[in-house]
């Protein structure tokens, strides 16, 4: 099914409740027009993130993180803990019919952000089929789901899904210089397992030049032709949702 395509470099850094409201909303945009977006995004502050089942207020210390002044954003995808730091994030919302099933779609995007992560340099393997880690037994990247992008091992990006109303949201982090050694610091939970591509290849790999690899090499693969835009749409309405991804009883309501 042919759909419009939007690539949005969106370069300005945001906070996790502005993010994870924006990828909401465009989500919902994408599935009334009958569209695709593909997102590229980095956080400010750094912010760490739970996923939208976790069960955050019994596994991470809340008193240490309101001590340290950590921005915390409940997501609307599933998943476990990502810290998001020096990282690229990508968030791909489309209408039902893009990518099939959310297993196939899932395949289809690591597939083709393996191949940027290819071009950076590094070589790039999708992880074999395994049981799916419970929620509760740490970061995202302590261990690689089926079909995530590894490199020597090391899981480098970390993805999660939401299927809702007839759209589909996949976002999830690319690591470039940081690790997530402050997930395990707050839970005690397994080493973080994930590995970034500036320790993995040696040299400090930029957000630009990310988001270049995957404009080139991984876009190309998720549709046929793209309108690339440098900031999301204006007349984008993420208020209410804003509100939601702000308030500290969605946060922590589990």
């Amino acid at each position: 099914m042919l759909m419009r395509a939007t690539l949005i470099l969106d370069s300005v850094p945001r906070d996790g409740a502005h993010q994870m409201a924006t990828d909401l909303a465009l989500m919902h945009r994408a599935t009334a027009e009958r569209s695709i977006y593909l997102r590229l995004y980095r956080w400010e502050p750094h912010c760490l993130s739970f996923g939208a089942h976790e069960p955050a207020l019994r596994r991470y210390d809340r008193a240490a993180i309101d001590r340290l002044g950590i921005d915390t954003v409940r997501r609307p995808t599933g998943g476990r803990a990502v810290w998001h730091a020096r990282e690229l994030t990508y968030a791909v919302t489309a209408a039902d019919g893009a990518y099939g099933t959310l297993r196939h779609a899932y395949l289809r995007i690591h597939e083709a952000l393996a191949r940027a992560v290819a071009a950076l340099g590094a070589a790039p393997v999708l992880a074999p089929p395994t049981a799916t880690a419970a929620l509760g037994s740490g970061a995202c990247f302590a261990s690689a789901a089926g079909g995530e992008v590894t490199v020597d091992g090391a899981k480098v990006i970390g993805s999660a899904q939401l299927r809702s109303g007839g759209g589909m949201l996949q976002h999830g982090s690319l690591l470039l210089e940081d690790d997530q050694h402050l997930v395990q610091q707050l839970s005690g939970g397994a080493p973080d397992g994930g590995a970034p591509l500036a320790r993995l290849l040696g040299r400090v790999i930029t957000w630009e030049e990310a988001a270049e690899a995957v404009i080139a090499h991984a876009a190309p693969h998720l549709a046929a032709d793209w309108t690339l835009a440098d900031a999301t749409p204006s007349d984008l309405d993420i208020t209410a949702e804003l509100a939601r991804f702000r308030d500290p009883l969605w946060t922590w309501r589990r």
